[in-house]
């Protein structure tokens, strides 16, 4: 199994990978395996873009009709009563 010594790792990262690992109950060490193990794990299939992950997302949240597309439409500033 391969050991690694990180070296010169800022206190703010350390303090968050710390916090990180608390909110996950886990030690710090593991916390940083499980990360390493994610970050190098394959995707079977290609990631899927923005707009289909967001329809998957909110599919069976009530919405009955499709959206327009707003490509290439210019941008309105909201409005706010005063």
């Amino acid at each position: 199994m391969a050991q690694f010594v990180v070296r010169n790792l800022e206190e703010d990262v350390a303090k968050k990978l710390k916090q990180r690992a608390k909110q996950h109950a886990r030690s710090m060490e593991d916390e940083v395996r499980h990360i390493l193990r994610t970050a190098v794990q394959r995707r079977s299939e290609p990631a899927q873009k923005l707009g289909t992950r967001i329809a998957r997302r909110f599919r069976g949240a009530g919405l009955s009709s499709d959206l327009p597309e707003l490509r290439g439409a210019p941008a309105i500033a909201a409005e706010f009563g005063s």
